[in-house]
């Protein structure tokens, strides 16, 4: 399944099942209690203090392994958040760079997109196209582009993983729903909002380079927003700058000269991907759904017809894929269905040549969206988000607040307690095994030695047992300390 969002693992990856908390992955942070690892042999200690050498320094609260490897520019301006304060809740996509988790922000509760980007030190080309896709994200600022939240990295391995807001669907799943076609006023609003990210995009330079249905989130006002960068790339509309890869863009959606080669193209490519998306709308499945290059420009030639023989002269491969016969075009007999006003837009993000498809800004001046029916508002767009799910996390929401206000409280009651007390004895809570050797004044304001000393103690790292009532008294102890 791929998602929008979107690896193998870092040098010190892990498979982990769905669900686990990141915190809980590293084999070294086992049986800590036993002081050895499994098979005997040197301490734990020893081993988790050699990668903490590795992997412990950090540069302006960035990872050394980060910092060593990606410019200065790429992390300016962005806050260090770290992996640990996410549990990962479900596995929600999967591409060739990376994996997207559906998580859970511990501090605030809020569901969030995690992104795990491939980053592996001797792949210097993963780095760079990490590197790229996060100056880019940062570059764009617009609602129907993905806001990149921040960055998360793991301490103990090389995890970089970039942070979203959750998005509930997509525009292939919206397409392929049971409740049948869109209507197109639905079809105009959707249309709108992705030329209307292409065009932020496109002016600032950037092509995105995969624009398909499953890359084009959808949240639960209706709202689409262009997501996965991992393929994008800067452009300049002057020719002869560098050279760029034809290969790019998902098979179905890739424009004509990809196919045939070319290396110096522009915002055409992500126009034709957007004209297959328009016709995939109305008819409620891909247009062109080839299996091979050869077979879907074949696909091309027999919907937009065969191109002219200066169109042949600029492209590499053109001896190569040319067709034995010529076709004439036949759009307007294969779309004869579709409302009459989207034609012309067709044709015109349709063209063989890429000089002809214009730009976002003058389609989104096409007819096709001043012609009534108009583009409906996000009200009018199929429902994808469902009360009980909203209520379902509003619930967990309130269960998380009850259980901090609950554990805060019992934290008072036993300060209270403790600060009662006589000083210079050793306490323990009345049924506990666990005590405390430190007096109640040093337990009161707990120095970060006193509280790695006498894990298991009454808390301040971790929520009181709910078995000691509040009100639970105080005996003192005829033993200093249980090891």
């Amino acid at each position: 399944m791929e998602n929008g969002y979107l690896s193998k693992g870092g040098l010190v990856g892990h498979r982990r099942s769905i669900g686990q908390r990141l915190n809980n992955s590293d084999p070294l942070l086992k049986n800590c209690d036993a002081g050895f690892d499994s098979g005997g042999g040197r301490k734990l200690s020893d081993r988790i203090g050699e990668k903490d050498r590795i992997f412990g320094k950090t540069v302006n609260g960035w990872p050394k392994w980060l910092t060593d490897n990606v410019p200065k520019q790429v992390l300016a301006g962005l806050i260090p958040k770290s992996a640990e304060n996410y549990d990962k809740i479900d596995k929600v996509g999967q591409g060739t760079y990376s994996n997207v988790y559906k998580a859970r922000d511990r501090d605030t509760g809020k569901i969030v997109a995690l992104k795990k980007v491939k980053f592996d030190t001797s792949e210097p080309q993963s780095v760079r196209f990490m590197a790229r896709e996060i100056m880019m994200l940062q570059k764009l600022d617009h609602p129907n582009v993905v806001k990149l939240e921040g960055i998360a990295t793991s301490r103990m391995q090389y995890s970089l993983y970039l942070v979203f807001d959750f998005m509930q669907s997509d525009l292939a799943t919206i397409i392929t729903r049971p409740e049948g076609r869109l209507t197109e006023p639905q079809v105009k609003c959707y249309m709108h909002q992705l030329l209307s990210g292409l065009q932020h995009c496109h002016e600032r330079g950037i092509l995105h380079r995969d624009i398909k249905g499953s890359n084009l989130l959808i949240d639960k006002n209706g709202v689409l927003k262009i997501a996965d960068f991992g393929l994008a790339n800067y452009y300049s509309p002057e020719r002869n700058k560098r050279p760029l890869t034809s290969r790019v863009v998902t098979l179905w959606y890739r424009a004509p000269e990809l196919l045939l080669g070319a290396t110096d193209y522009g915002v055409g490519i992500d126009l034709w991907s957007a004209g297959c998306l328009l016709a995939e709308m109305f008819a409620g499945r891909p247009i062109m759904p080839g299996r091979t290059e050869v077979e879907q420009l074949h696909r091309i030639f027999k919907l937009c017809g065969t191109p002219s023989e200066d169109y042949w002269k600029k492209l590499r491969l053109s001896t190569t894929f040319r067709p034995p016969k010529s076709y004439k075009p036949s759009l307007f007999e294969a779309f004869g269905e579709f409302p009459e006003s989207s034609l012309g837009l067709l044709t015109t993000l349709l063209a063989l040549d890429p000089a002809y498809r214009g730009s976002a800004s003058s389609a989104l001046q096409n007819d096709f969206f001043y012609t009534s029916p108009l583009a409906c508002d996000l009200s009018g767009l199929p429902v994808i988000w469902r009360e009980e799910d909203e209520l379902a996390q509003a619930n967990e929401l309130r269960k998380r607040k009850k259980r901090l206000k609950s554990q805060n409280s019992e934290v008072r009651s036993q300060e209270a307690v403790l600060a009662a007390a006589p000083q210079g004895q050793s306490y323990r809570l009345a049924g506990q095994k666990a005590q405390l050797s430190c007096s109640p004044l040093q337990f009161h304001l707990p120095s970060k030695r006193c509280l790695q000393e006498h894990k298991g103690c009454l808390p301040y790292h971790q929520p009181i047992n709910p078995a000691a009532p509040p009100s639970a008294t105080m005996t003192p102890c005829t033993t200093d300390l249980i090891k």
